[in-house]
Formats: structure tokens, sequence, C-alpha cells
């Protein structure tokens, strides 16, 4: 494990369980192991004890055997079971080295554990996004530097991508927000939407809190309480704010018909939608 990965991850509870996640993955996999990385809020700065997940990625020489798979499978089990404090918080994928080079999400499944349970997950439209994270701020855990393994993601594809999640997840809640009736997913959903306006406006990622800040100095100013209220929340409060934050998405969709890279499909089926 890096030297200075204690300074990296100000959270000692959080070390003990990469310390052991690291240590019993080299055992299973050995000559398979290239490396081991945390991404998503740890790594970009968003990262709330109360709510987030510790996300990892581990590098694999190559696709894994089924007998490799189940021995994770239950190493994976065992470590929730030791009732480690964040041990469930633990969330993520083994991915080959060959295929963090694509930038198309690839057809084979890959490991993929959450709480636990570790199963054989497809990659979706998030795949993009992730690779920037972990090229750009992912925390090395142990192995080569994340630039090495994956090539610079041009701003375009990260564009194009956060189109394709507005069209796959979020234009369906807009006539299905059941998802929106919790207050933690209401708060979510505002953050995302800035960040998901960043993202086209700028060509790269950003912590949900920085995007916030920028949205509040660069959109309209009925939108401000709106952001404020979704920074502001903590578990256990309430938001009532279910008719604003569906007026946010769908302002965050139709703004997105202003993308260059919106033709064709998108175009024509978020105009039937909105």
């Amino acid at each position: 494990m890096s030297d200075n990965i204690d300074n990296l991850i100000p959270y000692p509870e959080i070390n003990t369980v990469l310390h052991r996640l690291r240590s019993n993955v080299q055992n299973i996999l050995k000559e398979q192991f290239i490396g081991m990385y945390i991404h998503g809020s740890l790594a970009s700065g968003d990262f709330d004890p109360q709510r987030s997940d510790i996300d990892f990625l581990v590098v694999t020489a190559s696709e894994l055997p089924e007998k490799m798979i189940t021995k994770l499978k239950t190493m994976h089990a065992r470590i929730v079971a030791s009732n480690f404090k964040w041990a469930k918080k633990l969330e993520g994928s083994y991915v080959p080295k060959q295929a963090l080079q694509q930038n198309k999400p690839p057809d084979v499944p890959r490991p993929y554990v959450n709480e636990g349970n570790l199963y054989l997950s497809r990659y979706e439209n998030e795949w993009t996004l992730e690779r920037h994270i972990i090229r750009e701020h992912g925390i090395v855990i142990d192995g080569p530097a994340p630039k090495t393994l994956i090539n610079h993601i041009q701003p375009s594809d990260l564009r194009r991508s956060t189109l394709k999640i507005l069209h796959k997840w979020w234009l369906p809640i807009l006539h299905n927000p059941a998802r929106l009736h919790s207050s933690e997913y209401l708060a979510y959903a505002i953050l995302t939407m800035c960040r998901i306006l960043y993202t086209l406006q700028h060509g790269t990622l950003v912590s949900k809190s920085v995007a916030a800040q920028w949205a509040l100095k660069s959109l309209d100013e009925r939108f401000a309480v709106l952001i404020k209220r979704a920074m502001a929340w903590q578990e256990g409060s309430q938001l009532d704010i279910l008719n604003e934050t569906i007026g946010f998405i769908q302002y965050t969709l139709e703004h997105s018909q202003q993308s260059k890279i919106l033709t064709g499909k998108y175009s024509k089926i978020w105009s039937y939608y909105l």
C-alpha cells in the first residue's frame, strides 16, 4: 500500500478496511493483481461520512476465471461479516487492464461488489466518467499511476456520456418520480443536475459541491434556494421540494438540447417527452 495512504484518506477506520481488502485481494489474485484505486466521492472531494460509499477499482491482468470470482465473493462476504466499520460501504469493480483503454463500455460483465455481495454487472454509461475520475483524481492504494493505465478522455466523450445518463436515467423520472419521494434522493438529484450542467458547459467533472457553487453563480436565481437546500440537507431532515426538483430536472434536460453532441436519436426522443 502507498506509504502515505493514511494521509490521503483522513479516516483511520476506512484505512483499516482498505488494508484488509487490499491484502485479501492480493492473496486471491496473485499474478492477476495490477493495482487498486479509490474513486468516487473520496477522490472527488464529495465524501460524506453519513451517506457516502467507498468506491474502489481493482485492475486485473485479464478476465478473471470463475473459481477466482467465487473466492472473491466469499472474501467480500467475510469482510462484511467482520463488523468492521465501513465494511458494508465498500462498492467496487474488478476490471481487466485492457478494458480501461476502451471508450465504449466493454461487453463482458465485470465482477461488481455492493454491500458485500459480489455479482456480475454490465458496464453502463458511467464507464467514461468513472475512468476520468480514476485517471485524474484516483487515489492509488497499490499499483502504477492511473494515467499509465487510462488514456486522456476528451471533453466531448464526457459530455456524450453525461447526455446518455440523462436520457437513460433522469428523463423517465419526469413521468415516474417515485424515487424522488425520498428526501435524500431529492438532494442527490438536485446536486447531480448541477454537476451535469457543469460538465455540459465545461467538458470536465468536478465534485457536487463545486458544481453547486458554480450553479449558484451561473444559473437563473430561481434555482438558488433549491440548490442551497440540497447542499444543506442532512440525514433525517425532510425536503418538501418535489415539484421544484422535477422542474430543475426538466430545465437540465431542456438545456442539454443545446449541446452540440446532442444529435439524431436523443434530440428526437427528448423532443417527444419534453
